[in-house]
């Protein structure tokens, strides 16, 4: 499938028991698994960084250890997404420096939760913290429906933040926009579509696999951005045992980047 924006594709997190065996040959210990994972990809979202504030060193390593031209997103921790506490920021882009200043760092995801909305209090805090943590690139993406407003667009383009666009079940509330670009870099999560499983739990949330005719579809759509972005970054967030690894290779495999399509 021929397109004009480079595609660059992972998975969100990388460090899973449940890979083992499904995705990393068996036997694979936890400190070996990052080492398999770039063996196969050329990016990866760290989710870590979402629980806890992750010290410089910590990062540092990781981009240390990655081979050339490996990037990192990494996840906003929760005090500032999830909790409001914008008073974390100032650690958490301290933590950012080594990874940024060794060139890894592809920018920063500021994923909120469903009951985040656009709100007049929503809309200020979201300025906030944008504020708060200017510098590297940022990404958001939103839960709630609400937030799917072209006023929301015009002000991320504005502030030179990119949209995130996620492949959710198509439930009422969720946030499923059509893509969009609001800077030269395409941010695409792809979570799941199970309806049934979206409210189960985490397991059951990401407990999806996608088909490759679902994957073609999806590439066809971001497809219509040519012309308005250079490149995309596609993780993949389904990772109960290992599904996210397998699509993330398969959609590489669609667009010629691996052999075997």
């Amino acid at each position: 499938m021929s397109s004009t924006i480079r595609y660059i594709i992972g998975t969100s997190g990388y460090s899973f028991d449940d890979w083992v065996g499904n995705f990393y040959p068996p036997g694979t210990r936890q400190k070996d698994m990052f080492a398999c994972y770039v063996e196969r990809f050329e990016t990866v979202e760290l989710n870590f960084t979402f629980y806890n504030l992750q010290p410089g060193r910590t990062l540092q390593r990781l981009a240390t250890i990655s081979p050339p031209g490996f990037c990192f997103w990494v996840k906003a921790n929760q005090e500032l997404t999830h909790k409001g506490n914008i008073s974390a920021a100032e650690e958490f882009k301290d933590n950012l420096q080594p990874m940024q200043e060794s060139e890894k760092l592809a920018g920063v995801l500021l994923q909120f939760p469903q009951s985040f909305r656009r709100t007049d209090l929503g809309r200020k805090y979201l300025s906030e913290v944008l504020e708060a943590l200017s510098g590297p690139p940022l990404a958001v993406e939103f839960r709630h429906h609400s937030w799917d407003h072209p006023s929301v667009l015009a002000g991320l383009k504005e502030r030179d933040v990119t949209v995130v666009i996620p492949d959710v079940p198509a439930l009422e509330g969720l946030y499923r926009p059509a893509p969009a670009a609001t800077t030269p870099t395409a941010y695409l999560r792809l979570h799941s579509r199970s309806a049934e499983g979206w409210y189960g739990g985490m397991a059951a949330r990401y407990d999806y696999s996608y088909s490759d005719d679902e994957l073609r579809s999806l590439l066809e759509q971001w497809n219509h951005l040519e012309g308005q972005v250079e490149r995309a970054y596609v993780f993949l967030n389904n990772c109960h045992r290992g599904q996210a690894a397998h699509n993330a290779e398969s959609l590489r495999r669609i667009l010629g980047q691996i052999p075997g399509a």
